[in-house]
């Protein structure tokens, strides 16, 4: 996603917010500094840490397992909802998009995210229990809207569909009844060719531009720019 939005001439900055480190690995990078190595750097600084990809418009502020100590020194503490957000504002105005990526679980890290970000994309399988956690997920997003941030969004991403599934199809059609409004127009196939990008640590659209998952890509890009506020 973020490389169709720099595609479509938008200055991207992806920011790993997650221990794992799997966006910053997935970009081809291993050692690199984290939001947590420079936490307590000065604002000139912090900008310094930010990384340019080899693509166009693309840039990452990467992570690393030092991030583990970001919420066992930070968790509880007076606002740490907003130490994210506090440091995205010295960096906003440098781009048109800044995409977050979080784990999976609710936890310091996704509340962080959620406190600062004004879109939420909740990506969506196409398999039963893969589309329980929906509900918690907006639940949670409705009383970030209440404490911390009352313009936050959410929309729903189906993704790896099977056309030929008939229970992928059943799911699809069920989640789009349920969130009738909050789900993109856009889905995501199965597409084997993501995996292969993966091992070639590169985005799906730079390793095979007929990809079928990353023309989906680039279409749900086009949605999300036919839709962002001119203060994206």
């Amino acid at each position: 996603l973020g490389l169709s939005l720099a595609l479509q001439n938008k200055r991207v900055l992806l920011v790993d917010f997650d221990v794992q480190a799997n966006l910053t690995i997935s970009l081809g990078y291993k050692e690199t500094t984290s939001f947590y190595d420079v936490i307590n750097a000065d604002h000139d600084a912090f900008d310094k840490h930010v990384v340019k990809t080899k693509y166009d418009n693309l840039w990452l502020f990467p992570s690393n397992k030092n991030m583990v100590l970001l919420n066992k020194n930070y968790f509880g503490a007076p606002n740490f909802e907003f130490i994210l957000k506090d440091r995205l504002l010295l960096l906003k105005d440098q781009y048109d998009f800044i995409l977050i990526d979080t784990p999976p679980s609710i936890e310091f890290f996704t509340l962080n995210a959620l406190t600062a970000a004004k879109l939420v994309v909740i990506p969506s399988q196409c398999d039963y229990l893969s589309t329980h956690g929906i509900d918690q997920i907006l639940k949670l997003i409705q009383l970030i809207k209440a404490k911390t941030n009352p313009n936050i969004q959410a929309r729903i991403l189906i993704t790896m569909f099977d056309k030929e599934s008939t229970a992928s199809k059943m799911i699809c059609a069920k989640l789009k009844r349920l969130y009738s409004g909050t789900t993109f127009n856009t889905l995501i196939e199965m597409d084997a060719r993501i995996r292969e990008a993966q091992i070639m640590s590169m985005p799906v659209l730079e390793y095979n531009k007929q990809s079928t998952a990353g023309k989906q890509y680039l279409e749900l890009a086009r949605e999300i720019l036919g839709q962002a506020p001119e203060t994206s």
